[in-house]
């Protein structure tokens, strides 16, 4: 590994009337307010796309003549200015206090939120997909309501890889060290100024890691990192890669994780008033909350569980058994060692109960949800289909009850951060149509359903066409940087086009729609109607039969396929947000039950596309037969087992719905030449689902469900 770095600060001489940007550069507040995007943007658009949306590359590589030429442009100078005044206002509204049931979140007892990853932004590359995307929409919503949270994860420092295709469309993985470049990264020090550390047991020998900060608004994210000096070359890229390594590296990795981020927060002087376990990565905080409460005492291990409980909560994303991390149980014995399990005053017998799914007779193998499930006074799901899968997943945990229905697991339905994935040009119209404090109006579902449904059609539809010529030509000018194709080659943005992006795995069923390729292939190929489609979406590396199943889609020779559908790689949140903000309908076609929520279908939503989703996770929640916001593929419950039945059932539904339903209504116009009845069903996705599926929502749920419940 090598490369120590210390600090991310360099010495870059702004003009005085620009030196705000330094400032703003610091903070991911700016990813998420229209006019900061803008505001680095127009500083140099070129280098702004060279650099990947990081300002802090940015104000690193920027000449000094542009810099000078935007000093001596007073529109720019006057928006720079009121950018800062609003961020300093946004930071000295503060965080609040919140008490219910005898529990209370302050600033000096915030929320310590855990996860393995974190989707704050592109540019901070630490996240993989979903999980870490609702991760960083969670701290975002944190910043928001001023919910004192503070969050804790690990800095890898190659992060995901980025996904390459080889000539024979077989995906190739490719990594960044990001320590190679500039990072919105502050160490954290302590009072005397010096570099906090924190110290972990791993097989019997200490490793180290030193802490970094990321400012999310008013909410601070810390990343611990073994790449010091103090840990032999061995330990050094134990935070080297997200998902990456052995079963050796991912347990280490969730001992940091969980026993060392404790540690930091303590080091920090930071007493939480509620651990929020988001997934299961980091359940072996548990266990060093309880050897706390153990040392220096004759308390039993038994005696202080009932406390540590009542400080933790925990959220499953999983749902299906292989999706859990579990580990061999000699590799726990080699990890935890004698003299721990004496501090926790219990027999290895007894710590391998506490990560067995089966409460009677053992698993044999440990597994980190059900370690989560018992030192945690709450556990949910992440939609209501979820929450019941979860209980029938998790019975055996529980022999006292009679039913799964009595598994103390709930759940609180994913939502994402409307600021963060609406369009600059919706957000603009919000604020001219319904006022500059529409994200308050948002909080609110009827005074929100009243407000969008008085914007004009006309205005809703004209900002749709524009948007999704904007991803045509990011899609085109993507295309013609990696292979040289002519514009107008790609797409039409007259054409019906949907979107399908998501992680490339044998459930998400990527093959569904060519169960009758002909069929599809006429669709795509109609002279009167045609529809067009835009993939992304990356295999986990070792997926090899996910990584067949992309090269098949990919492969295809069919004219119509070839002409009317692309693949953009590397799909990133950057991709993602020109896709949600463009496309007319987004897809879903996961096995049932097995999609837990899901949450790009929320985000497209947010922007007038409509979903055509199988009948699982959040769009059971959000369709409504009402006010018709999209469509439901197939049934919501099955009564048989045969996979290649339900397939072929789900394609026959998707294709039917295409043909008589999705299709004609898109092409149906009225004498000004807007879709009427496709444009109600925007405006009721808009009403009924940005509200709802906010990620504002869900944090307002998990306050008064779980917080303080």
């Amino acid at each position: 590994m090598q490369n120590f770095r210390s600090d991310f600060s360099f010495t870059r001489e702004l003009p005085e009337n620009l030196q705000a940007l330094e400032t703003l550069s610091w903070n991911y507040w700016w990813s998420w307010s229209t006019e900061g995007v803008n505001i680095f943007h127009d500083l140099d658009p070129q280098l702004w796309e060279d650099v990947e949306q990081n300002p802090r590359s940015m104000l690193r590589q920027i000449s000094d003549l542009r810099l000078l030429q935007k000093a001596n442009d007073p529109g720019y100078v006057e928006r720079v200015a009121k950018l800062e005044a609003d961020f300093r206002a946004y930071l000295d509204s503060g965080v609040k206090t919140l008490e219910q049931n005898g529990r209370a979140i302050s600033a000096r007892h915030p929320v310590a939120y855990f996860c393995a990853e974190y989707g704050v932004h592109n540019s901070l590359p630490i996240y993989s997909g979903g999980l870490g995307i609702l991760a960083g929409d969670h701290v975002k919503s944190a910043s928001d309501l001023g919910l004192p949270l503070v969050a804790v994860g690990l800095m890898y420092r190659y992060g995901y890889f980025r996904q390459k295709l080889d000539e024979d469309k077989y995906q190739q993985e490719q990594y960044a060290d990001s320590f190679a470049g500039e990072m919105p990264l502050k160490p954290v020090l302590g009072e005397n100024g010096e570099r906090i550390t924190i110290t972990v047991s791993l097989a019997n020998h200490p490793v180290h890691a030193q802490a970094w900060k990321v400012e999310a608004g008013k909410t601070l994210l810390y990343l611990l990192d073994t790449n010091i000096p103090e840990n032999n070359e061995a330990d050094r890229p134990l935070t080297g890669y997200l998902y990456g390594g052995d079963r050796d590296t991912r347990v280490m990795q969730e001992i940091l994780l969980g026993i060392g981020g404790v540690r930091l927060l303590r080091k920090l002087n930071i007493d939480p008033s509620v651990f929020h376990l988001n997934e299961g990565h980091s359940a072996f905080l548990t266990l060093e909350l309880a050897r706390e409460l153990l040392k220096d005492n004759e308390l039993t291990l038994d005696e202080v569980v009932p406390r540590v409980r009542d400080k933790c909560v925990f959220t499953t994303h999983t749902p299906i058994a292989a999706g859990n991390d579990v580990f061999p149980t000699d590799m726990i014995e080699k990890y935890f060692s004698t003299k721990l399990l004496g501090k926790l005053r219990i027999s290895l017998d007894e710590f391998l109960h506490l990560g067995s799914s089966d409460a009677e007779n053992g698993s044999g193998v440990f597994g980190m949800t059900p370690l989560a499930i018992r030192m945690c006074r709450s556990a949910n799901g992440v939609s209501k289909k979820h929450g019941e899968v979860s209980r029938e997943m998790w019975v055996q945990m529980f022999p006292q009850f009679q039913s799964a229905g009595e598994v103390p697991i709930t759940h609180i339905t994913n939502g994402v951060h409307a600021p963060t994935w609406i369009a600059p040009s919706l957000k603009t119209l919000y604020e001219k149509s319904i006022g500059e404090n529409w994200q308050e109006i948002l909080r609110d579902g009827s005074a929100w359903n009243e407000a969008v449904e008085k914007i004009p059609d006309r205005e809703i539809w004209q900002i749709h066409r524009s948007l999704k010529r904007h991803l045509i030509a990011f899609i085109r000018h993507q295309q013609m940087q990696k292979y040289g194709y002519e514009a107008a080659d790609v797409l039409d943005p007259n054409i019906l086009t949907i979107g399908f992006a998501r992680r490339v795995a044998a459930y998400k069923r990527w093959n569904l729609m060519l169960h009758d390729a002909e069929r599809l292939y006429k669709m795509m190929d109609n002279a009167e109607g045609p529809v067009q489609f835009v993939f992304a979406g990356k295999p986990h590396p070792h997926d090899q039969g996910a990584k067949l199943i992309l090269q098949e889609l990919l492969r295809r020779q069919n004219p119509a396929w070839k002409q009317r559908s692309i693949f953009i790689e590397d799909y990133d949140q950057e991709v993602a947000r020109f896709l949600v903000q463009g496309v007319d309908v987004w897809m879903n076609l996961p096995r049932r039950p097995l999609e837990a929520s899901g949450t790009s279908g929320q985000k497209a939503a947010m922007n007038g596309a409509l979903n055509l989703s199988i009948a699982d996770g959040w769009w059971m929640e959000g369709y409504d037969p009402n006010h018709p916001n999209g469509w439901v593929i197939g049934v919501a419950e099955d009564d048989t087992d045969d996979d290649a039945a339900v397939d072929a059932a789900d394609a026959e539904s998707l294709y039917s719905l295409l043909e008589n339903e999705v299709i004609p209504t898109y092409y149906r116009r009225n004498k000004d030449g807007i879709p009427a009845d496709w444009l109600r069903m925007m405006k009721n996705s808009l009403q009924t689902l940005t509200y709802n599926f906010s990620s504002d929502r869900m944090l307002r749920d998990y306050v008064e469900d779980i917080y303080l419940g």
